[in-house]
């Protein structure tokens, strides 16, 4: 009896502890990275990040300060360095720009907190750029607001945009972008446009037809079905004496008359500005410049022989292959943040070459490459892309940090081409908008990044199976 008795404790005991491990597991499943709030005066070791989206495709996460780990060994010239954040102070100015930039202070901010100095490298493509062309057209038609003039004389111009830069920079933002985002003086000058002043415009272009086309933009639709854009290059055309763009075969005539264009394409946005208001002017430049962005791949492949030579003829996980394919995509992420629809053109245009090398398998899905390998990375391992949709980065004064929305942090498979060509991807196509969420099928098969999770799995088993033989 009392034998019986210490079986059925045993057997009791043991329960307990299946239930308990049980419960241990789930907790891997369920945990919630912890938000944690730094000092200023304090600097982490780590980036800690917010709640991942519990569902749905496009929950953003916040990340603060940002997706730069801090790396307080600064002998290792390859990570990316914690920013720092610079004290604003007052500019100096040349004199000789006859404006009250006051007047449009809140455009600045923006700017600068999207070009802020430890950032603006990372976010070029995506945020701080965009936001740059957007103040120079708000300022080129802010500038004569009182005038009938659409565009700054030379002299002004140099003058104004030097005073810009300096009040940016002031502001926290870094110096270099109008080199990193390949502005100059000359954009606020309209160029060689042959229409420069408001009367001849407006008695050359449908000016409702644009003003009712980019007033209100739809930011889902005119990236695939566009309206704004149509008017700004109709009016474009107009005002430069052009209907058509002319095929020209002469490589240095060809250039002069994109010039030309872009010229006459600046005065039409310097009469938006002046007909919209600023905040309205600015987001609809916003959306205009991320539907241009979306559709290119910002990053720089070099060639990937050592991945094609490793990957060739698998047909199965294989370390070798996955080695050299993670190697390569590590360096890859040192680049610069992107959004979820660059990396989808990133993976095409990368599986292409891969494909072209001799790589049929899909590689991606064997070593478990998602999305978010193709931008940078914090812990090595949390990528953060950022959202299709224009976005700012926000500065907190409370905590003296930046921040801004990531999104598709979970682990969204990268798209393997179906050939070495990338001329069929279409992100507007309605049954391509974004890959889908992983399902129960796709995890089956995780590839060598998800070596603890089996290795916790092959415990359980272990643990169940042992306890059965009582």
């Amino acid at each position: 009896m009392d034998c019986f008795q210490n079986v059925n404790c045993l057997k009791g005991s043991l329960c307990c502890q299946l239930l308990l491990f049980i419960i241990w597991i789930r907790s891997f499943q369920d945990v919630m990275a912890q938000e944690r709030w730094l000092e200023p005066i304090h600097t982490s070791s780590v980036l800690d990040l917010a709640n991942a989206p519990t569902s749905g495709l496009f929950d953003p996460i916040e990340i603060s300060p940002a997706v730069i780990p801090h790396n307080p060994y600064t002998s290792d010239p390859g990570a990316p360095m914690y920013p720092t954040f610079p004290t604003t102070y007052d500019p100096i100015l040349t004199g000789k720009c006859p404006v009250n930039f006051s007047a449009i202070s809140s455009i600045l901010d923006k700017t600068a907190s999207d070009c802020s100095q430890p950032l603006a490298a990372l976010v070029g493509n995506v945020i701080c750029c965009p936001q740059f062309s957007s103040l120079i057209h708000i300022f080129q038609g802010f500038y004569s607001i009182n005038s009938d003039k659409l565009a700054l004389q030379n002299s002004v111009a140099n003058d104004c945009f030097s005073d810009i830069v300096s009040i940016l920079s002031s502001r926290g933002a870094n110096s270099s972008i109008p080199s990193l985002c390949t502005i100059k003086s000359s954009n606020l000058t309209g160029g060689t446009c042959p229409v420069k002043d408001v009367s001849t415009f407006e008695k050359i272009v449908n000016t409702r037809n644009l003003l009712e086309s980019c007033s209100t933009i739809d930011p889902l639709k005119e990236c695939c079905r566009p309206i704004c854009q149509p008017a700004i290059m109709a009016a474009t055309l107009q005002i430069s004496g052009k209907l058509t763009v002319n095929d020209n075969k002469n490589v240095e005539g060809q250039v002069n008359h994109i010039d030309y264009l872009n010229g006459c394409k600046g005065v039409v946005y310097s009469y938006l500005s002046r007909k919209l208001s600023s905040e309205s002017a600015n987001t609809a430049f916003r959306i205009i410049s991320a539907c241009k962005v979306n559709k290119v791949c910002p990053l720089k492949f070099k060639e990937p022989s050592e991945v094609v030579s490793a990957c060739q003829n698998v047909a199965a996980p294989s370390p070798s292959c996955c080695s050299s394919l993670n190697t390569y995509i590590a360096g890859i992420q040192k680049q610069m943040l992107i959004t979820n629809k660059q990396a989808i053109i990133c993976a095409t245009v990368f599986g292409s070459m891969l494909r072209k090398g001799g790589v049929m398998m899909d590689v991606y899905e064997l070593c478990d490459v998602d999305l978010k390998d193709f931008s940078i990375q914090a812990y090595g391992q949390q990528g953060c892309l950022l959202r299709s949709l224009s976005a700012d980065v926000v500065f907190d004064n409370s905590t003296g940090f930046f921040s801004f929305t990531c999104d598709l942090s979970d682990n969204i498979a990268a798209p393997w081409p179906s050939s070495s060509s990338i001329t069929s991807v279409s992100l507007c196509a309605s049954e391509m908008s974004l890959p889908a969420l992983p399902t129960s099928e796709t995890l089956k098969n995780r590839g060598f990044k998800s070596g603890i999770s089996d290795f916790l799995v092959s415990i359980f088993s272990f643990f169940v199976f042992s306890t059965l033989l009582y």
